[in-house]
Order: structure tokens, then sequence, then C-alpha cells
């Protein structure tokens, strides 16, 4: 797992923990999003992102939502669960960290990594072969 490349961003509340932390919980909420639907359907179709408020996040229902990963792995049987389980170990240890509540910034942090939630994802973990091929049939 590559978090590193996090640094790279000049946003002050992803230079703390919790920001991080919201920034991943985006990443998994994303992933799951992105697999509850058919690859020819809108994401907006996907019951987690029905189930999202955005731009009303707290604290308390992002947290809310990824308590429900484990379920969603296996309701779902979404690929490359054990990265998504390691990375929901990472945010839930990067929440617990810190303090506060989402606020605008942790919204926003929230919204720009769950729509963009396939590139992060490969760019924490490496991009597999069979999903570059995928991506090139789609024309992404």
């Amino acid at each position: 797992m590559n978090l590193d490349w996090l640094e790279g961003f000049a946003d002050p509340y992803l230079k703390t923990p919790f920001g991080q932390g919201v920034f991943l919980g985006g990443i998994i909420l994303g992933m799951v999003a992105k697999y509850q639907v058919n690859n020819d359907d809108d994401i907006d179709s996907a019951p987690m992102f029905k189930q999202i408020m955005f731009g009303k996040m707290q604290r308390r229902d992002l947290l809310r939502h990824l308590s429900r990963v484990p379920e969603l792995l296996r309701a779902y049987d979404i690929p490359y669960n054990f990265y998504v389980q390691q990375l929901a170990r990472k945010a839930g240890d990067l929440l617990l960290q810190g303090s506060g509540e989402m606020g605008v910034d942790g919204n926003f942090v929230f919204s720009v990594a769950f729509l963009n939630a396939s590139e992060y994802f490969w760019r924490i973990f490496g991009r597999p072969e069979e999903e570059k091929l995928e991506d090139e049939e789609r024309g992404e």
C-alpha cells in the first residue's frame, strides 16, 4: 500500500490524519459503489451513492458507512476485497487518530475521493494487468 503520494496534495486538510482518513473513506465507499452497479450503469444508481448525503456528511455518517464495509464486501462480492479491507483498516486508524467534524473541507475531500475512487485506489495498490485491459476496453 503506497500512500506517499498523498503528501503531494497542498490542501492543509489532507495533511492531518483525520483528513487522510476521510479521503481514504471516500475511496473505499466509491469502490463499493462502483461494484454495486453493472459496468454500463451510472454510479448514481448504486445504493451506496443514494445513501450518502454529499456536502452534508458528518463524521458519524462516514463512520456509519465505513462500519458496513465488511458486510457490503460480502453482499456484493466486490473484487479486490482484500485491498478494500486493508484500506479500510488504514482509514479507520487515521480517523481514530484525528478528531473534529468534516465541515466543508471534509465534504469536498470526501467527494473528490469518492468520484475518483478507482484512479486513487489503483494509485495506492498498483493496477493489475486485467484491470488495465478492462479500462482500455471501456475507453478509460
